[in-house]
């Protein structure tokens, strides 16, 4: 489908401004990343949106090389129902990556992602390739769609939803999106920022 013009404009004012907030806090999370552990401030992970794989870029809060661990790893998932790959304390995750997390401002970057038209400031999930690929037909449309940074999903309990109820969520974003649902996600998301961190 067509990525619609109001969309992409409230894209480009709201990324923007993000990056003006999240801006000159930028070097000093990039130090306290490298003090704390070796490897890239900037991670590129792969995602799929709009039906094809993008790099979206994050601050990185994991070991170097921590995908390569997963499988060392998957017999402490505590996801059950899905493809969805989740350790509470995930040792992979270091002291730093812990906090940045906590704050949200881990994901800060994804803010380039959408000013690059690659991802929605609002839309689905953006999921790993290898988990996008086990959607049961039925969800198969959230993949086409821009996924966002935050969203309907995100703001309704995120991880800590059962995987189906995601998807639910997701899909039923993807048919009834409009500005004032994405006014009020984006409202809801900086309420969640700023009260409740650990919600998203």
């Amino acid at each position: 489908m067509r990525y619609p013009l109001w969309k992409r404009i409230f894209d480009i004012f709201g990324s923007l401004l993000g990056l003006l907030i999240f801006l000159p806090l930028t070097p000093f999370i990039a130090i306290a990343i490298k003090l704390d552990s070796k490897g890239p401030v900037i991670e590129r992970l792969d995602r799929i949106s709009e039906g094809r794989i993008i790099k979206v870029y994050k601050f990185r809060s994991m070991i170097e090389n921590a995908g390569a661990l997963k499988p060392q790893l998957a017999h402490l998932n505590e996801r059950k129902d899905g493809p969805l790959f989740k350790i509470k304390k995930d040792p992979r995750v270091t002291r730093v990556g812990k906090l940045i997390r906590r704050i949200r401002v881990d994901e800060a970057p994804q803010l380039i992602n959408v000013l690059k038209g690659e991802l929605a400031l609002i839309g689905p999930r953006p999921r790993e390739p290898e988990e996008a690929r086990q959607y049961p037909q039925e969800y198969k449309r959230i993949i086409e769609f821009r996924n966002g940074v935050t969203g309907f999903s995100q703001v309704n309990g995120a991880s800590s939803l059962p995987f189906l109820k995601e998807l639910e969520l997701d899909k039923y974003y993807v048919e009834n999106f409009s500005f004032w649902l994405d006014f009020k996600i984006f409202f809801k998301t900086i309420v969640i920022l700023f009260f409740d961190p650990t919600a998203v």
